[in-house]
């Protein structure tokens, strides 16, 4: 049973885990389906400017949380780890590495998670929590051999951990910063500042010409900037703000398993062994990461105790 905290109820939790694990799986073939019709970066800024557009409404509702004096620099600091540098690293370091070496890196982000939620928001890291996040890796590693074939660049490398670092030390400090902060407010005005930032570096580097608006660029752009960026971004941070933060990053190891099974069925990639062992792999780090450590047992009460 998922619990990830008392905030949310069981049922309420599982079903905000799958439609996140679900949309972001989903978004890895989409976005490999909309690239030949757009240039990267115009399409990482539209998407992301565009989710937080559509989130712009719900968080006017109560614009006296938005608290732009007191949290302007944090929203800013935000926008540029987790989309700024988040998309714009990935955006620009897939092209120098096979895809599944590049999706693996950045999928170090949960145990990156485990590690800084111990150092900085004291978080307990118990044996389970370590082996767990360990085999979750491990099983989005072998997932991803298929496809480590080519030239490994170091370039390549160098931008996917620095991508996986970005959305990790943004998901920490969003964490952190949670008590001062409205979540609505915080992703939305992170996704706005994020997607400006990356729409204003792409038209300077890329051609708003070269964008082909096909009925299927657009139905992808529309999908993905709703439901993947706006609502799943959204989700995200309730979770960890709700959560233990190393414990949902944990669920983030199942993203790249979706990810490939839709990849499959949209976009014809072959289904592989290493899919199935990946996935139990998987599931065996979700079932540790969640699992408490046994609390120790009372000592016995003393015939001295139990006189007094």
């Amino acid at each position: 049973m998922i619990v990830l905290s008392a905030a949310f109820s069981p049922k309420k939790t599982l079903g905000m885990v799958l439609f996140l694990v679900v949309v972001w799986g989903i978004n890895w073939p989409l976005t490999k389906m909309a690239l030949p019709h757009t240039p990267p970066l115009l399409f990482s800024g539209m998407r992301t400017l565009f989710g937080g557009l559509m989130l712009l409404p719900i968080a006017m509702r109560r614009p006296h949380t938005l608290r732009w004096k007191q949290n302007g620099w944090v929203y800013l600091l935000l926008g540029l780890l987790n989309v700024g540098a988040y998309y714009g690293l990935q955006t620009i370091g897939i092209g120098y590495l096979p895809a599944g070496l590049f999706s693996t890196l950045i999928f170090l982000q949960p145990i990156l998670l485990g590690i800084f939620s111990w150092l900085w928001l004291g978080e307990t890291l118990n044996r389970f929590k370590i082996i767990g996040l360990t085999l979750g890796f491990a099983g989005v590693a072998v997932i991803s051999l298929g496809s480590l074939q080519g030239h490994l660049s170091p370039l390549g490398i160098v931008l996917a951990l620095l991508s996986s670092l970005c959305w990790a030390l943004g998901t920490i400090y969003m964490k952190k910063q949670g008590p001062r902060l409205d979540s609505t407010w915080a992703v939305t005005v992170q996704l706005l500042i994020g997607g400006a930032a990356l729409l204003l570096f792409g038209s300077g580097t890329e051609s708003w010409s070269a964008i082909d608006w096909n009925a299927e660029f657009v139905a992808i752009l529309l999908f993905i900037s709703v439901f993947v960026i706006a609502g799943g971004w959204w989700i995200y941070f309730l979770l960890i703000e709700a959560g233990e933060v190393s414990t949902v990053g944990a669920y983030t190891f199942l993203i790249p398993v979706l990810s490939n099974v839709f990849s499959i069925a949209l976009i014809g990639e072959k289904a592989t062994a290493t899919l199935l062992i990946g996935l139990l792999m998987i599931a065996g780090s979700i079932v540790l990461v969640n699992r408490r450590m046994p609390r120790a047992a009372p000592a016995p009460l003393s015939a001295k105790s139990m006189e007094d």
